[in-house]
């Protein structure tokens, strides 16, 4: 398995935060992804990442669909691969309702054509070529317009990967369809096959494609338990964070992480952990989540059950693990994160798949 992490640039100090990513990447990190939900963007960061590190892959996690035309993530995602010199890759998610409507006042309609539509149109911009298209959502140049197909000044000179952050059962068909990677989350192996793969798969299939054409990158976050206490005090902290995802995330009608959790098993206890948070009972709501619930979504436990649960995902047919290291100090996220490459290095040795080189 590769390894990667997630940042957010509005997470804390800026400069812990690049120090935290230049040290991950002398500890032997393949890949710092960077996120943008309600607070900080990706492509800045990226680009100032890009020139603190050597080695390191360097991905948007996620940039959202509907805050940029597909032109505009395009001439990001070129601009990012040309200055990296080909570290670059394209993580694009649709995000969801409360978050495109109620930041961005867009509307969160067709996402899924719009993914589709907009992953052509950044592929096609790429080569240098004009570009002209015709689809449901986007039309280029616009319709009725004196204006016509134009190319950018500058083209990739490095092939630019897509993921796709999807959730949805239709998302994830897609993905299989067009992306190079997945970016999931809400994971629990056991259950991964009918609430993601089937559906990966199908696309995969129709697509004339494998299993082996697609990165299946997967993120939980890791924390050591030196004993039965501290494990019980940090699987008990977890839970109203769950319970937010549950409850909170989305909007009234729509939370795909909800959703995710009920294909895996919990849908009763999902359905009521969502009642009572938009009740405003979050702790109640937090109280309904059960330790299998956190346990089986994170990568939190002794030493040897981090071990064993990394060994999981990796049968289960994770290619490249986020870490989302805990700890209260940079060195104490630096430590943790240290302990956990290991363990992954130990995996791979065990079960002769050597970690990808990620300049490859």
């Amino acid at each position: 398995m590769r390894t990667s992490t997630t940042i957010e640039a509005s997470a804390g100090s800026w400069p812990d935060m690049v120090t935290f990513v230049t040290e991950a990447e002398k500890l032997g990190l393949d890949i710092c992804w960077v996120a943008e939900a309600w607070g900080t963007e990706a492509p800045s960061p990226l680009g100032y990442l890009a020139a603190r590190t050597e080695r390191m892959l360097l991905g948007s996690g996620v940039i959202q669909l509907a805050t940029r035309t597909p032109m505009a993530i395009a001439r990001a995602a070129i601009t990012l691969s040309n200055i990296s010199e080909g570290r670059f890759l394209l993580g694009l998610g649709p995000s969801g309702p409360q978050v495109i409507e109620g930041l961005h006042g867009v509307p969160f309609a067709r996402p899924l054509t719009r993914m589709r539509e907009t992953v052509d149109i950044v592929r096609q911009a790429a080569t240098g070529e004009k570009v002209f298209y015709s689809g449901r959502e986007f039309t280029l140049p616009l319709l009725g317009s004196d204006a016509k197909p134009m190319r950018l000044s500058t083209r990739a000179e490095h092939e630019i990967p897509v993921y796709l952050a999807t959730l949805s059962p239709k998302m994830l068909e897609l993905t299989g369809r067009i992306a190079d990677g997945w970016l999931g989350t809400s994971f629990v192996p056991e259950g991964a096959k009918a609430a993601y793969f089937d559906h990966l798969d199908r696309g995969l299939a129709a697509a004339g494609r494998t299993r082996a054409d697609l990165d299946i990158c997967q993120g939980a976050e890791v924390s050591f338990a030196e004993d039965e206490a501290s494990l019980r005090a940090m699987v008990n902290s977890r839970k109203k964070e769950l319970a937010f995802s549950l409850g909170g995330m989305g909007s009234a009608g729509t939370n795909f992480y909800n959703q995710a959790y009920s294909r895996q098993g919990w849908a009763e206890v999902a359905a009521e952990v969502r009642r009572r948070w938009q009740a405003g009972d979050r702790d109640g709501a937090a109280a309904l989540v059960t330790d299998d619930m956190v346990l089986a979504t994170t990568l939190i436990g002794t030493e040897d059950m981090v071990r064993d649960r990394l060994r999981v995902w990796h049968e289960a047919g994770v290619t490249t693990v986020r870490l989302y290291p805990a700890g209260d100090t940079l060195d104490a996220r630096l430590t943790t994160l240290g302990r956990a490459l290991d363990l992954v290095r130990q995996i791979s040795e065990d079960t002769g798949s050597d970690a990808a080189d990620p300049t490859e």
